[in-house]
C-alpha cells in the first residue's frame, strides 16, 4: 500500500487541522474535498468566501465540513496584531503597518500555525517560494539543536520498485541553494528524523556525490560531502532516532545493491539508501524535477523540515493529487509517532 494511503487511514484515527493559504486555487478545492470527504483532516481554506463559494460550485464541491476564513472579515485580527508585534523584527510597526502583514494570506496563516489554531500549513500553489517561505522563517521557531530550514521531496510507490524501497526521501531540493558542510549535516539529520517519523522504517541516509568513496579526489564538492558525512554521523548519536548515514555515494550505488557491489561499495548503506541528500540546490532540484516528469512516481513536496511545526511549500505546478498528498503528509507530521505507530500493547 502506498505510504499516502497508510498515513491518510491512520489520520481518520487522529485527525489535524490543514489550513491551505490560497483556498480559491481550484486544485486546493478538489484537495480539500478529498480530504473533508474521507474524514481524514479538517480542511481550513483562506480565502474571499464568495470567490471560494463561486469556484466551488463551478467545480461541483460541497463545502461541507470545509471551514473557510477570510483573513479582512476575521474576529482573530487584534490577536494576530498582538502576536505579530511580539516578535522584535515587528514590534516597532504601528497598528496599520502590522495589519498589512496579518492580511497578507501567508502571514496570516503562519501566525495561525504558531498560535496553535491550526495543525499543518500547506502554501506556495500561486506565489514564489520566497513568499511562502518568508513569513514561516520569520515566526516559527526551529527544531531543538537545528540551525537549517530545508525541505524534501518524498517519492512514493505502491511496490518495491524503487530500488526494493517503496518511498525515498530526497532533499534539500527546494530551500538552500549553496549549503555549508554544517546545513548538509543538519539536512541529513532532519530528513532521516522525518523519513522514520513518516515510515517506522530505519533511515539509511546515502550523502550523494559524482564519486564513491574516493579518498584520493581532493575536489572541493567531494571534500565537502565526505566532511557533511562525518559530522551528521556524529550529530546522529545525540539525536534519539535510529539511523544510518555514509557517504560519498554516487546514486546508482547508493539504491542499487547490485551496482554497489560491481563498483566494490560495501556498508549498511550502500546498496539499499532510503534518503539521498545532494550536495546542492541545482543537482537536487534537477533530479527530482526528472523523477516528476520521467520517472512516472508519484511525488509530494516541498515538505520543509526544521521548523516545530509542520509546513509544506508546493510548487505552483503541482496537481490536486499531489496537493492532496503533501496535505496528508503535513498533517500526519503533528501526530506523534507513538500514536501513528503504537505497539501492540498501546493498540490494545
Amino acid at each position: 500500500m502506498p505510504l499516502i494511503d497508510k498515513l491518510a487511514h491512520k489520520l481518520k484515527k487522529h485527525p489535524k487541522r490543514i489550513i491551505f493559504t490560497e483556498g480559491t486555487d481550484p486544485r486546493i478545492l478538489q484537495a480539500a474535498r478529498k480530504i473533508a470527504s474521507e474524514a481524514v483532516s479538517v480542511p481550513i481554506l483562506l480565502g474571499d468566501r464568495s470567490v471560494i463559494k463561486q469556484y466551488a460550485q463551478e467545480l461541483d464541491i460541497k463545502l461541507d465540513n470545509i471551514r473557510i476564513i477570510d483573513p479582512n472579515r476575521s474576529d482573530e485580527i487584534d490577536a494576530m496584531l498582538k502576536l505579530l508585534k511580539s516578535y522584535k523584527r515587528f514590534h516597532s510597526l504601528s497598528d496599520e503597518g502590522a495589519k498589512k502583514y496579518v492580511l497578507n494570506k501567508n502571514y496570516f496563516a503562519t501566525l495561525m500555525l504558531k498560535s496553535g489554531q491550526v495543525d499543518a500549513l500547506v502554501g506556495g500553489a500561486t506565489t514564489t517560494a520566497s513568499s511562502a517561505l518568508r513569513p514561516l522563517i520569520q515566526l516559527l521557531p526551529k527544531q531543538h539543536n537545528v540551525d537549517t530550514i530545508s525541505s524534501l521531496m518524498l517519492i512514493d510507490s505502491d511496490e518495491n520498485d524503487l530500488s526494493n524501497n517503496e518511498t525515498l526521501f530526497m532533499a534539500d531540493c527546494a530551500v538552500i541553494p549553496t549549503p555549508t558542510t554544517e546545513q548538509l549535516a543538519d539536512i541529513a539529520i532532519t530528513t532521516a528524523a522525518l523519513s522514520y517519523h513518516l515510515t517506522d522504517i530505519l533511515p539509511k541516509v546515502a550523502m550523494l556525490s559524482y564519486s564513491s568513496k574516493s579518498e584520493s579526489n581532493s575536489c572541493p564538492s567531494i571534500i565537502k560531502m565526505r566532511a557533511a558525512t562525518e559530522l551528521a554521523q556524529q550529530k546522529s548519536k545525540a539525536c534519539g532516532i535510529p539511523m544510518e548515514i555514509d557517504g560519498e555515494l554516487q546514486a546508482d550505488a547508493a539504491i542499487d545493491a547490485s551496482i554497489a557491489a560491481a563498483k566494490g561499495i560495501s556498508g549498511n548503506v550502500a546498496g539499499s539508501a532510503n534518503v539521498l541528500i545532494f550536495p546542492d540546490l541545482n543537482s537536487s532540484n534537477i533530479a527530482s524535477k526528472l523523477v516528476q516528469i520521467l520517472g512516472g512516481f508519484r511525488t509530494f513536496g516541498q515538505i520543509l523540515t526544521g521548523f516545530q511545526k509542520p509546513a509544506v511549500e508546493i510548487s505552483r505546478g503541482a496537481s490536486a493529487h499531489e496537493i492532496y498528498g503533501t496535505a496528508i503528509i503535513a498533517a500526519s507530521q503533528a501526530i506523534n509517532h507513538n500514536l501513528l505507530y503504537p505497539t501492540k500493547a498501546q493498540e490494545k
